[in-house]
């Protein structure tokens, strides 16, 4: 929630925490949503501008079949969330990327499909990536139920009663998607097609978009089974459980690699929210609304952490310690301690040394919270033409190659990449049923010499130790027409060059690496809650948890963010 809605001149802003610090995995695996996550920039932008969302045709059965439209009207712009519900045997449902039945499936449609439209998505969005999209979906999904809290809420409903909270709130979802296609993905259209539209221009809006559709949807459904089952009794969901509810997503290696793959626009990202913390942190005096806004938020990071589960031994014990820490921060933001010169920087480094990495970052999302006049322009910078950094520089010399390399890859060169199997025993390739990213073990299992280009340390050392053959003058497009497998190594060093936040600086093929660390970055900014990992490969999330539904947008105006934490102030 923005304190204040006039933006203000943000002040001076504090030197930005370096990327030595900030891109490690450890920390990028701490990540919480913020007020720049895309969930909230896309619905703050939705309530600003009056979108509308209407449910234009409902043809489900009784048996829960059938399909239904759902049209997202703009200023500008029409899109359509399309939807087909089927029945399916509980053997078929099953969150892997290898399933070929879902409980539901969706597509997004650029505009209002007419009924050649819909005939056409019938018979290809059921079949998902066997089926055939066009540049007119924009985005493909599916997703399966949460089986004991649907039975549970459409048991109630229909005998007139609520849900139990208690229910709604250990899992969170009534169904979770597991995939989300988009930016031309199976067919769909290429995110050219959309970037220069300002709803969608910024990253994954079309995705977040057709979620926040879909959410909808499985209360929609629910509801209706309930009147099919009781037509006389049945009730509709109290609107506080209603918002309870999100949306699951099961999430797996197949998204891991988009951060390796897309330097430059990992970098708009991490600066976005570091300039965001750098200006907040600068700010004089802590005004006494932005305190209280502060305290809501952190009294709701506490209730959300404390109902916070997940099987995972390692992120049961993050949690474990996040609740502590943020005990601790409660007792030290009090009493006054936020009255002094600026605050919030001496409450960050307080916490650098008194908090864990986790409860650290969440500080993070609580510091910029209060602060949305300051930060929420920060969202229309994460995007920028990831073309301008493909063209390689060859009139560079090879000593500025070099102190780049050292200057932004120490960690690289630090690996002992010859000398130990621990540093190389894990390679990325492409799987071929489904063309999804696997990681392998090198030395234990095939497919070594189809490894993808993901090993970045590794590669740029190379280019370094046989970038020393050549004199420091020689330029750049001498060195890769003598080595040309070094070409993707030496596009990577100018990038980093241009772009100090597009590295991951760890060792992406090494034994030590957590992949999860990876799907939690992204997710978090997303806006992903509730993370929970099922092992080092795969997570399930939250979204939209406490987000409006469509019906709630309008008279919302610009200051449409008090959602997130289940503890905030009303607006």
């Amino acid at each position: 929630m923005t304190v204040a809605n006039a933006p203000r001149t943000p002040p001076p802003a504090l030197p930005l925490r370096p990327p030595g610090v900030v891109m490690r995995l450890a920390r990028m695996g701490a990540f919480h949503q913020t007020r720049l996550s895309f969930m909230r920039t896309l619905l703050r932008r939705l309530a600003a501008e009056h979108w509308s969302v209407e449910r234009t045709r409902w043809r489900i059965a009784a048996d829960g079949t059938g399909s239904a439209v759902y049209e997202a009207r703009g200023p500008h712009h029409r899109y359509s969330l399309v939807c087909f519900a089927h029945r399916i045997d509980p053997a078929e449902r099953t969150d892997r990327v290898i399933a070929e039945r879902w409980d539901a499936t969706f597509a997004l449609f650029d505009g209002v499909p007419d009924e050649a439209d819909l005939d056409r998505l019938a018979a290809n969005v059921p079949l998902q990536e066997a089926g055939r999209c066009s540049q007119s979906e924009l985005v493909l999904s599916r997703a399966n139920k949460s089986v004991r809290l649907f039975e549970h809420v459409l048991g109630r409903l229909a005998e007139g009663r609520q849900p139990d909270p208690a229910q709604i709130a250990e899992v969170g979802y009534l169904m979770r998607t597991t995939a989300v296609y988009g930016n031309g993905k199976f067919g769909v259209a290429d995110r050219e097609r959309i970037a220069v539209r300002p709803e969608l221009a910024g990253p994954f809006r079309a995705e977040m978009l057709a979620v926040w559709l879909i959410r909808a949807f499985t209360v929609d459904l629910v509801e209706h089974l309930a009147r099919a089952r009781a037509p006389d009794k049945a009730v509709a969901m109290d609107r506080d459980l209603r918002r309870a509810l999100g949306v699951g997503n099961a999430t797996g290696l197949g998204m891991a690699p988009f951060l390796v793959n897309h330097p430059a626009l990992l970098h708009t990202w991490m600066a976005a929210r570091e300039t965001a913390l750098a200006r907040v942190r600068a700010v004089q005096r802590a005004e006494n609304a932005r305190q209280q806004a502060f305290a809501a938020a952190l009294a709701g990071a506490r209730q959300q952490v404390a109902g916070w589960r997940t099987a995972d031994a390692r992120q049961s014990a993050r949690i474990e310690r996040l609740a502590r820490d943020l005990q601790t921060l409660d007792a030290r933001a009090g009493n006054g301690y936020l009255d002094g010169p600026r605050p919030w920087d001496a409450l960050y480094r307080w916490a650098e040394s008194a908090l864990d990495t986790e409860a650290q970052e969440l500080l993070v999302s609580l510091l910029i919270e209060p602060h949305g006049d300051l930060v929420d322009g920060l969202g229309d910078c994460m995007s920028l033409d990831e073309e301008q950094c493909f063209r390689i520089d060859g009139t560079w010399p090879v000593q500025r190659l070099r102190a780049s390399i050292e200057r932004d890859y120490a960690w690289a060169l630090a690996a002992d990449f010859a000398g130990t199997r621990n540093a190389h025993s894990r390679f990325w390739y492409v799987s071929e049923e489904k063309l999804e990213p696997r990681l392998g073990e090198r030395f234990d299992e095939p497919g070594a010499e189809l490894e993808q280009p993901y090993a970045t340390g590794r590669d740029v050392a190379a280019l370094y130790r046989d970038s020393a053959a050549f004199a420091s003058n020689t330029r750049l497009g001498k060195l890769l027409l003598v080595f040309p497998q070094h070409r993707h190594a030496a596009r990577r060093v100018q990038v980093a060059a241009r772009f100090p936040y597009a590295e991951i600086r760890d060792n992406l093929v090494g034994a030590d690496l957590v992949p999860i660390d990876l799907l939690r970055c992204k997710l978090s900014f997303f806006g992903a809650t509730r993370f929970d990992p099922r092992s080092d490969r795969w997570v399930r999330i939250t979204m939209f948890q406490g987000a409006p539904f469509p019906d709630e947008l309008a008279g919302a105006g610009t200051d449409f963010d008090d959602w997130v934490y289940p503890c905030r102030t009303a607006r």
